[in-house]
């Protein structure tokens, strides 16, 4: 209850009362967590832009085989990628700005989705290839 005041009354050495007012001042939240996380969060954040500095260099290569759509896409997403945590970094400091902190701590946290995602997939793909496709054996040949 910010800003809630108790009122009392003393009874002074004359007699007669007097009425004083005293603030209920309750500690606001400290934001100290939440700042430490959007510092460390980004940068995480900028450490992963140093790695995609070697994987936009080398994501070229997929033009090897020859100019497709394919191709193209995946340059495309390869080279957007810094403009995923540029606009979360940008979103968050402004909704810590207007004390939104667990908004800004949200989106902050978001920035870490696409290399979350990528994680999954190398996973589950993995796991899927090692369980799910056909081994051949092959035969040996005396």
């Amino acid at each position: 209850m910010p800003g809630a005041s108790v009122k009392f009354a003393l009874l002074s050495t004359l007699g007669e009362f007097i009425f004083r007012s005293v603030a209920l001042e309750t500690k606001p939240a400290s934001r100290r967590p939440i700042l430490i996380w959007l510092i460390a969060s980004q940068l995480l954040a900028l450490a992963s832009l140093v790695f995609w500095l070697f994987a936009a260099g080398i994501s070229v290569m997929a033009f090897d085989s020859g100019v497709t759509t394919e191709a193209w896409t995946f340059v495309i997403v390869v080279w957007s990628y810094p403009i995923w945590p540029i606009a979360f970094t940008i979103a968050s400091w402004v909704a810590y700005a207007r004390k939104k902190d667990r908004l800004a701590g949200v989106l902050t946290t978001l920035t870490f989705l696409p290399v979350l995602l990528l994680v999954l997939f190398i996973v589950f793909s993995s796991f899927y290839y090692t369980f799910f496709h056909p081994f051949e054996l092959q035969k040996s040949v005396p």
